[in-house]
C-alpha cells in the first residue's frame, strides 16, 4: 500500500522551488495544499476552451460548460459515499457551509431553552456561527473538553448531550492536535438523544478515506483547497430531507424558480442554495484534484502520512526543550504535529524554519480555545500530505535545533 513520493513529487511544480537558497520543505497542508499539475491545467484548459456560465445558455459551449460542473459534483458525490449528488450543495469553503446551516437550518429549528453542543477543540468556524447563532436565537452554547493527551473527554459526554441538545457539532480531525475523533459514534450518541450531528471534514477528507453514509451525519462540510483542488469551492454535504426542509442561504439569481414583486419560489436541491454565478472553473479542477487522489487512494495516502507522523513523533522526543501536543501515537491523530519551543516563540521559530526553506504555520491557528486549554498563546505546526518526506521532516529538525543555538537555549 506504499505510494512512490518521488513519482508524486514531480507532478507538483511548486515543490521544485527555492526559498532563502534553500530547496522548500513544504509542511503547512492543514492550512492549504500545493496542486499537481494536472488540477493547475484542467483550470486554464476550462478557461480556454470551455468557459461559459452553467445551466443558462441554451447554446453548446454553456452545455459543456454545465456538464463539466455538474460531473464534477458526482465526483464529489461518489468521493464522501453520498447517496447522490443531490446532497451535495457547492460553496466558497468549509466555513461558509458550516454557516449556511446555521443560517439555514438554525433559524428555523433553535429557540430559547436549547442547546449546540461543540468541542473545546473546534477551529473558530466551528464555534463563531454557533455563538451567532445562540445569542440571536437565546439558545446555549455547549462545549466538550479536551483531555491532557489530546482527546475528547468522553466521560462528560452523557451529561452534555441532553434531550435539550438540538445540534452537536464536532471536527472529524483536529487541525491543531492532529486528533482523529470517533465521529460514528459521536453521531449515534447525538442521534440517540434526538440531535443533528455536523462533522467538520476540512483536515478529514484529504487524508482519510470517509463515507458520509456510513458515518451517518445530518451535515458535512469540507473545502478542495486542502485536498489539492484549487481555493475558493468547499462543500456541504446534507441529508436530502434536511436540504428539501430548510429556506435558502443566498438570494438571487440561480436559486429560484420564479420570482414575482410580492413572492418568489425556489429550485430544487442543491441548487435551491448555489446563488448566482457559481465558482465553476475551480469546481471542475476540483473533479480533477479527487481523481488524481483517487488514482493513488486514500488507504495509501493515510499509511503514509501515518508513517510519516509516526516518524516525527519519534525524533522532535530528541529534540530539548520541544513539547508535542496531541494523542502521542500516529494511530489517533492525522498528519498533524503541533508543539512548543521552550524559550522560543513559534512565530520565532517559524522565521528561522523559513531561513532553512522550511514552511511551518504559527500562531494559534483559529482554535484559540484550545490554545487556552493547552495553556500556551500559540504553538508551531508542521502537517504532512503524500508528497512529503522523512527527509524533509530531519530539515525540519535540523531547523528546530538551529533555533536552539540562535535563542541560546539550553534544554534542562
Amino acid at each position: 500500500m506504499s505510494i512512490d513520493v518521488a513519482a508524486i513529487r514531480k507532478d507538483f511544480p511548486l515543490l521544485a522551488r527555492t526559498v532563502n537558497g534553500k530547496p522548500i520543505v513544504y509542511l503547512d497542508n492543514a492550512a492549504t495544499s500545493q496542486k499537481p499539475q494536472c488540477v493547475i491545467d484542467a483550470l486554464c484548459q476550462f478557461y480556454q476552451a470551455s468557459n461559459a456560465n452553467v445551466h443558462r445558455g441554451i447554446y453548446a459551449l454553456s452545455e459543456e460548460a454545465t456538464l463539466l460542473y455538474e460531473t464534477s459534483r458526482e465526483k464529489v458525490a461518489r468521493f464522501i459515499g453520498a447517496p447522490s449528488p443531490r446532497s451535495t450543495v457547492y460553496t466558497r469553503n468549509t466555513t461558509e457551509a458550516i454557516n449556511l446551516v446555521s443560517h439555514a437550518w438554525g433559524r428555523l429549528n433553535l429557540k430559547a431553552g436549547d442547546e449546540v453542543l461543540i468541542t473545546e477543540m473546534e477551529h473558530h468556524s466551528n464555534i463563531v456561527p454557533w455563538l451567532l447563532l445562540c445569542q440571536e436565537t437565546g439558545a446555549t452554547l455547549r462545549s466538550l473538553p479536551v483531555t491532557e493527551d489530546g482527546l475528547l473527554d468522553l466521560s462528560e459526554l452523557d451529561s452534555l448531550l441532553t434531550e435539550r441538545t438540538r445540534l452537536f457539532a464536532v471536527t472529524q480531525m483536529s487541525n491543531v492536535l492532529g486528533t482523529i475523533n470517533p465521529v460514528r459514534e459521536l453521531v449515534a450518541k447525538a442521534h440517540a438523544v434526538g440531535a443533528l450531528a455536523l462533522v467538520d471534514g476540512a483536515q478529514s477528507v484529504p487524508h482519510l478515506e470517509v463515507d458520509v453514509k456510513e458515518m451517518g451525519c445530518d451535515f458535512f462540510a469540507f473545502s478542495a483547497h486542502k485536498m489539492l483542488g484549487p481555493t475558493g469551492i468547499g462543500v456541504l454535504y446534507a441529508r436530502e430531507e434536511l436540504l428539501e426542509k430548510m429556506g435558502p442561504f443566498l438570494g438571487g439569481g440561480e436559486m429560484i424558480s420564479e420570482v414575482y414583486l410580492d413572492h418568489a419560489t425556489w429550485k430544487d436541491i442543491p441548487w435551491k442554495y448555489e446563488a448566482g454565478t457559481p465558482n465553476f472553473a475551480d469546481a471542475v479542477a476540483f473533479g480533477v484534484a479527487i481523481d488524481y487522489l483517487e488514482k493513488i487512494g486514500m488507504k495509501a495516502v493515510r499509511q503514509h502520512e501515518k508513517e510519516l507522523t509516526a516518524y516525527a513523533l519519534r525524533v522532535l522526543e530528541n529534540v530539548g526543550g520541544v513539547k508535542v501536543f496531541g494523542p502521542p501515537d500516529a494511530v489517533r491523530r492525522g498528519g498533524v504535529v503541533s508543539f512548543w519551543m521552550e524559550g522560543v516563540h513559534p512565530h520565532d521559530l517559524a522565521q528561522v524554519l523559513d531561513t532553512e526553506g522550511v514552511c511551518i504555520r504559527a500562531g494559534h491557528h483559529c482554535a484559540q480555545p484550545l490554545m487556552r486549554r493547552l495553556r500556551v498563546p500559540a504553538t508551531a505546526r508542521a502537517s504532512f500530505y503524500l508528497y512529503n518526506t522523512r527527509d524533509e521532516i530531519d530539515v525540519l529538525v535540523g531547523g528546530l535545533k538551529k533555533a536552539t543555538e540562535l535563542f541560546g537555549h539550553v534544554p534542562g
